[in-house]
């Protein structure tokens, strides 16, 4: 049996990088596996915490802060002859046997598999499965909110309906923080789109793979810990995931269609922004700026 590759993006991140090393051999029990990481420039120690804690593994230098999608095609680009390729965060912290469980789930269709995700400090399993964005449903969470209008598929991205991730669930997308996809899928969808900083590059790609027949499902008795969060914190980021998802949108969709779901996420962030939550302030008045779409802003 081929290797699986364990592809890393990293940037300044050396102080999460032993958590996640360290749980490594554990989440990858029962599989031959190599470690690929590619460095965005870091800063910090993060290549160094790598080079005394996990020797074997290769290093691919982007030489920038060249992004996510660029990172993994960088690693991509220093793999062959894998049975399947593991993409994940370094603030991911994966539980027994993870990514057995998730390479043994591709195949019949599936293309890539993804785990239940706990957030750091919770019971409860992430709502990660992702239906593909409209108006209705943009307007639905700006007027009820994601989580209660996730109780009715066509009015929320996300799925919260808890019996989902009790089973085997397909979705459209899931959030990317660790995903295993299939050689198949990988070869048939080709790079990852760097036009795509940081978010929203997952829900690209999981959405060129469903149309060209590679589903995306959940394995619910693969388990890992995501400590991330600072999208929802950070206008910045909130901004940027915010642009993106109109970006995507309008990749796919008419002039007209984008236009209105872009007003709809407008009165989402706006609403949010009046009970004064500032990463949504930002994002709505990023989405006012003219051009603010054809730009690829970065942090």
């Amino acid at each position: 049996m081929s290797p699986v590759a364990v592809i890393v993006v990293t940037w300044n991140s050396a102080a999460v990088l032993p958590g996640f090393l360290a749980a490594l051999p554990d989440g990858m029990a029962g599989l031959d596996w190599r470690l690929v990481v590619a460095d965005n420039d870091s800063a910090d120690d993060t290549v160094e915490v790598l080079r005394a804690l996990a020797p074997d593994a290769t290093v691919v230098p982007t030489g920038r802060n060249a992004g996510y999608a660029a990172g993994v095609n960088a690693a991509l680009g220093a793999v062959e002859g894998h049975e399947a390729v593991v993409i994940c965060n370094p603030d991911i912290r994966m539980r027994q046997g993870c990514v057995k469980r998730l390479v043994d789930r591709l195949g019949d269709g599936v293309g890539i598999a993804v785990p239940l995700l706990y957030e750091d400090g919770r019971d409860a399993p992430h709502f990660s499965l992702r239906r593909e964005s409209s108006v209705l449903r943009a307007l639905g969470e700006a007027f009820i909110g994601n989580r209660r209008a996730g109780r009715f598929p066509g009015l929320s991205e996300i799925v919260t309906d808890p019996a989902a991730y009790r089973r085997p669930t397909r979705a459209d997308w899931a959030t990317g923080a660790l995903m295993a996809v299939s050689t198949d899928c990988l070869a048939a969808c080709g790079p990852w789109d760097e036009s795509f900083f940081l978010y929203s590059e997952e829900t690209e790609y999981c959405l060129r793979a469903r149309d060209l027949g590679y589903a995306t499902q959940l394995e619910p008795t693969a388990e890992a810990v995501h400590l991330g969060g600072e999208s929802q914190v950070s206008p910045r980021l909130w901004t940027l995931l915010t642009l993106n998802r109109v970006r995507l949108y309008g990749r796919r969709h008419g002039t007209v269609a984008t236009a209105c779901f872009r007003g709809a996420v407008l009165l989402r962030e706006t609403s949010r922004a009046v009970l004064g939550r500032k990463a949504s302030r930002a994002a709505a008045a990023a989405l006012l700026r003219p051009g603010a779409l054809r730009a690829t802003p970065g942090p």
